[in-house]
């Protein structure tokens, strides 16, 4: 029998719907060659749902999700909803999504490869042969936390938002890192701000005692802010790196230049657990995403994207971490001989012929996808620079 997936994809908005268009080309082609079948369901979500329902996500696209086998997600915003109400700007929707999925984990891995490593705007000796995870707490912290409001004083504006942190909410999330580590090099980088906030004095509190249950993993405390600059100055440092919601977001885009730019790096924002789909054989719940945003890469020139990257890390991410299986021997033969040439494969279906291209020339390749628009509709949206 047969194993299939159901996978819910949502576009978003600005060059969300074209770089989906294509990761599902890329699924389809591995799921013909590894074995298994993928249904694909398709809702709104950021500034196409505001248009569509008046929303940035709606509860029964919610619900949709609880019942697929993962997420995939284009990008969120743009300039078009900048005016809207707090509540129903398109970030908005993500965040909702993401707390009613119990995405907690978000995982992004910076690697820079050896073909690109000149790609970088830092010397490609600071950054050839960096190999990272970023392990980032995803619905806790500043970005949930009551009171976040702006309000009018007899002296002025005044505005505020509050940093919560509980203690299972930090203990889950270091607790993967260690576990992660064990898999890799084992060593786990903490950030916090230990020496100003009450919230990263319990989080390295906690971290210690987690790091006392995995003593073959080095543990090495960082304040954020030496720590973004060690990531550009010193990079091959780091292995695994956890932290809040908040660093998480500014430090996962600063790790980014290290490969290259937005568009080399991948996301998953997993829950942990099971999917809830009756009969569903993945390991575990999962959102999947570059993390480029929806900007447009050239305004000037129109419609152009770099997806071939994104579409290839994710799915890589995806059988890493969650949902796509492992072919079997003989498809795994081909997926490693097809970096160096096309290899037949016996068993139907038939083997496709691929161009052989460097890793330099595939990233450097840009595509243009205008069929990407009739298979995904948003409304258009001028080029924003949301991330």
């Amino acid at each position: 029998m047969t194993t299939s997936y159901e996978l819910l994809m949502l576009p978003g908005d600005g060059v969300g719907p074209e770089v989906l268009a294509e990761a599902t080309k890329t699924l389809e082609t591995v799921a013909s060659h590894a074995g298994f079948e993928v249904t694909f369901r398709q809702a709104h979500i950021g500034g196409a749902a505001i248009d569509a329902h008046g929303v940035p996500v709606r509860d029964e696209d919610i619900e949709t999700a609880r019942t697929s086998d993962a997420v995939m997600l284009g990008a969120v915003g743009g300039p078009k909803w900048e005016g809207v109400a707090p509540e129903i700007r398109p970030e908005a929707g993500l965040l909702k999504l993401r707390q009613a999925l119990g995405l907690f984990a978000n995982l992004r891995p910076i690697k820079v490869f050896d073909a690109l490593a000149d790609a970088s705007p830092l010397k490609a000796e600071v950054v050839r042969g960096v190999d990272m995870l970023i392990v980032r707490e995803l619905t806790g912290g500043i970005y949930f936390g009551e009171p976040s409001k702006q309000w009018t004083t007899d002296e002025g504006r005044r505005a505020i938002d509050t940093l919560p942190y509980g203690e299972q909410e930090i203990e889950r999330i270091v607790e993967l890192a260690f576990d992660i580590a064990k898999t890799r090099r084992n060593k786990v980088t903490s950030v916090d701000k230990a020496n100003v906030m009450a919230t990263s004095r319990l989080w390295r509190e906690i971290t210690n005692e987690v790091a006392a249950r995995h003593a073959e993993v080095e543990l090495d405390h960082a304040l954020v802010d030496s720590c973004a600059m060690r990531l550009i100055s010193r990079p091959l440092d780091f292995d695994v790196v956890v932290m809040e919601n908040m660093f998480g977001d500014i430090l996962s885009d600063e790790a980014a230049v290290l490969a290259g730019s937005l568009g080399m790096l991948p996301s998953a924002s997993l829950s942990g657990q099971k999917p809830s789909r009756e009969g569903s054989t993945a390991v575990q719940f999962g959102l999947y995403e570059p993390i480029h945003g929806s900007a447009r890469t050239s305004p000037v020139r129109g419609w152009q994207i770099r997806p071939g990257q994104s579409c290839l890390l994710r799915c890589s991410s995806a059988r890493h971490w969650a949902w796509i299986p492992r072919p079997p021997q003989s498809k795994r033969q081909w997926t490693r001989s097809s970096r160096t040439g096309p290899v037949p494969v016996t068993s139907p279906p038939a083997a496709r012929t691929f161009p052989r291209l460097s890793s330099a020339t595939w990233s450097a390749r840009r595509c243009r996808t205008p069929s990407a628009q009739a298979r995904w509709p948003s409304p258009s949206a001028a080029p924003g620079s949301m991330s």
